[in-house]
């Protein structure tokens, strides 16, 4: 992610002075900022805008989006900057700003509401709310003026307040029945004593229901457009893991590794700066949606480098991870164009016109065939075309006209080939072109960075962090992994009440801002940092870390859990202000909470030694089960979490001293292997230290002949004891082997 502090920003505040300023100017969100000078009475979500509606007994017009998104600006520049459209809102409404990234909870709520009553979703999400908070109409975005047959919005409001006027009992009584319809319709529970369905069987599914929807060309699971989907690849890795030797195994891999490959060589992939953006619009990853969002960069971070313990090699990691301390959230996809003009443009940072390239890099390359130079060479291997490389189909706006976004068209050994020259020189020419590239980036207006810190995508990044850092034996990813966890610890957990706090935000001097009160963490905040410190401990081995994660487990058990149906709510059940206790059951673009959950109980049981984790697991699993059992594909990480309790998670324990090298050989064995069903655990003989207090089996595991020694353990049955790194690989080789006779 772009740390916001290079090259001028094409969202920067003007010294002009505002015709109009509203109390979000009060605000920390950049996207309730961005709407702080609206001629529109907007209020942030709170009890200050709960007890104007009630007192006034006006409707209220709930307007949720975030701030990298683009309709939620088309929105705001045609109707919330109108004046005239800003005056009805604000005589007629209490007009609400919400930030879907601060409350999930309270978007989530609404957008169930919206989805079930005009069949699709999405941001901006226009609602509108009795003075208790119910629903009762809802949309998405909406056009100033008629158009067609379309409504405008302007319109939608006069209608709305008529209805209002004269028929309000209507309009509350059906929405109170929508509401209650969807109270009995999104409950996820457990039957008493119901166990989760049988893991082959649900994997098997899963894995059919995803290889129907693959595509085969370029890899991704739609035509277009194409999502990243990381959820769906770890899952085809680990369900290689168990079926190596069958046909479905090996073509689940096969799906994995070539979606990664194509995204790779795709415009998605931002090849002179690095990261992934949004989506792909084209069914071939060319032309993106050029936004950036810092979920899709943790969690692509370990699919690489998962492909590359499968490959045995890291040349497939795209190295991206930069920044240290705490993430921002996202980057937009517009942005002013580097040409001029005061209209920000999809993409306009990231694209390239030919002549650009020929100006930039007009070296001839020694030896190349016909005197060719840099331009010629990058031009040829990233498909860069003097009209343009964009097809008009995928630029409906004409944004992108003449300009080119690199995909590499060609292999550097064709490219080598083509030019005459060696592979070595070609790759040097292309990454000379690409630092010269990513140079005169910084010096384009930059589009506008969401500098917000989230909770939950800090605690990915973490994940990221420490995954790539172990396997790479990588020091100073491993140091950021642990300035990205005490950054968890300063900001975003506060000691005094024991809870996660959802979000900090960047001051104007580049300090960390909290606002007051803070809003607390949701169930995905303390399931991903949960994850987030195991795998740091399993990198790190500093037992500090999975103290602190034992912790914050016991918190979001107590906060969370539903001790009538199992399985974890996604917001605090005592919030009366929202209005549904919802379990997410979709593994998106980021994976569930109660995905990661199911996970982290199983792996805390075996780290701790409490059935009752193990326990809540299985219950967590068993109120998913018809979710798992009919359409699987839309929880392939909860599938994975169900693999794991039927395979049974292996205990690799290695005793040793911390930093020596020994230790570290048979560390870099274990880490250079894809083991999705394993804990790592360390000892160095201290039965005072934190896992021989809870595991007192460890404390009869000692090093052998006074070198660091490797245990393999089931449930602490183990096998004799290794000193030898390549001993140790071929112990945990023959895993999968056993756990597929099961």
């Amino acid at each position: 992610m772009a740390s916001g502090g290079e090259g001028p920003s094409s969202s920067s505040s003007s010294s002009t002075p505002h015709k109009h300023t509203n109390r979000l100017a009060n605000e920390r969100s950049p996207y309730l900022l961005q709407h702080a000078h609206n001629p529109v009475d907007w209020f942030p979500w709170g009890q200050e805008a709960f007890d104007k509606a009630k007192k006034e007994d006006k409707p209220i017009f709930l307007s949720v989006g975030y701030s990298t998104c683009h309709w939620c600006h088309v929105m705001e520049r045609e109707s919330f900057e109108d004046e005239e459209i800003g005056k009805i809102l604000s005589d007629n409404f209490v007009c609400i700003k919400l930030d879907r990234e601060e409350r999930p909870d309270v978007d989530k709520v609404y957008m169930t509401f919206v989805q079930a009553t005009s069949g699709s979703g999405g941001w901006p999400m226009s609602v509108w709310l009795t003075p208790d908070l119910r629903p009762f109409i809802g949309g998405t975005y909406f056009p100033p003026r008629d158009h067609g047959r379309r409504p405008g919005f302007k319109t939608v409001l006069t209608r709305i307040m008529e209805q209002w006027q004269n028929n309000r009992s209507t309009l509350e009584s059906s929405g109170d029945r929508i509401l209650e319809a969807l109270k009995k319709g999104t409950a996820i529970t457990a039957n008493p004593g119901e166990s989760p369905p049988l893991a082959p069987d649900v994997a098997n599914r899963c894995f059919q229901q995803l290889a129907h929807s693959y595509e085969e060309e370029y890899g991704g699971f739609r035509e277009a457009p194409k999502f990243p989907s990381p959820v769906n690849l770890m899952f085809l890795m680990s369900y290689w893991s168990v079926n190596r030797s069958t046909t479905e195994g090996v073509e689940a891999l096969q799906m994995a590794l070539h979606t990664l490959r194509m995204m790779a060589l795709g415009g998605i992939h931002d090849h002179v700066a690095q990261g992934f953006h949004r989506y792909s619009t084209d069914s071939s990853w060319h032309v993106p949606h050029f936004e950036k969002m810092l979920y899709d960069q943790a969690q692509l971070a370990v699919a690489y480098i998962t492909a590359s313990q499968v490959c045995d090699s890291t040349n497939t990691v795209v190295c991206f991870l930069k920044q240290s301390g705490g993430f921002y959230s996202a980057e937009d996809a517009d942005s002013v164009p580097a040409s001029g003009g005061a209209e920000k443009r999809e993409g306009a940072f990231c694209v390239w016109t030919a002549s650009e390239v020929r100006e930039l890099l007009p070296d001839v390359v020694e030896g190349a065939t016909g005197a060719a130079t840099q331009a010629d060479i990058f031009m040829h291997h990233y498909g860069v075309k003097e009209q343009g490389n964009v097809a008009p189909e995928q630029d409906p706006h004409g944004e992108l006209q003449g300009q080119n976004v690199l995909i590499v068209r060609y292999s550097a050994e064709l490219t080598a080939a083509r030019f005459g020259i060696s592979l070595e020189k070609v790759d040097e020419v292309l990454a000379s072109a690409r630092a010269r590239m990513a140079d005169v980036r910084t010096r384009r207006p930059r589009p506008h960075l969401d500098s917000k810190m989230l909770a939950s995508w800090n605690g990915l990044m973490l994940s990221a962090y420490a995954r790539v850092g172990a396997v790479l034996e990588d020091k100073t990813l491993l140091e950021r992994a642990l300035q990205a966890a005490r950054f968890l610890k300063e900001h975003l957990w506060d000691a005094d009440r024991q809870i996660v706090l959802r979000s900090c935000y960047r001051g104007d001097h580049m300090e960390v801002q909290q606002i007051y009160p803070p809003i607390s963490g949701f169930l995905d905040d303390y399931a991903f940092i949960v994850c987030g410190l195991l795998d740091l401990y399993e990198a790190t081995l500093r037992p500090e870390w999975l103290q602190w994660a034992e912790e914050l487990q016991l918190r979001q058990d107590a906060l969370f859990w539903d001790h009538q149906g199992g399985g974890y709510f996604c917001s605090d059940p005592s919030d009366g202000t929202v209005l549904l206790q919802l379990k997410e059951d979709q593994d998106g673009a980021e994976p569930s909470a109660n995905s990661v959950s199911a996970t982290n109980l199983l792996r805390l049981s075996h780290y701790t030694g409490r059935r009752d984790w193990l326990d809540k697991s299985q219950q967590l699993l068993a109120a998913f089960s018809d979710r798992l059992t009919r359409v699987p594909i839309a929880l392939p990480e909860m599938v994975r979490a169900l693999m794991a309790q039927h395979y049974t998670l292996k205990q690799v324990v290695i005793c040793g001293q911390r930093d020596a090298p020994d230790t570290a050989g048979l560390l870099a064995t274990v880490n250079s292997l894809f083991l999705p069903y394993k804990v790592l655990m360390f000892t160095d003989g201290n039965p005072e230290s934190f896992l021989c207090q809870r595991l007192p089996a460890l404390s009869s595991m000692t090093q052998q002949g006074g070198v660091a020694t490797a245990y393999v353990c089931q449930d602490f049955t183990c096998t004799l004891p290794v000193t030898d790194p390549q001993e140790l690989r071929r112990l945990l080789l023959d895993g999968p082997a056993d756990a597929q006779t099961d």
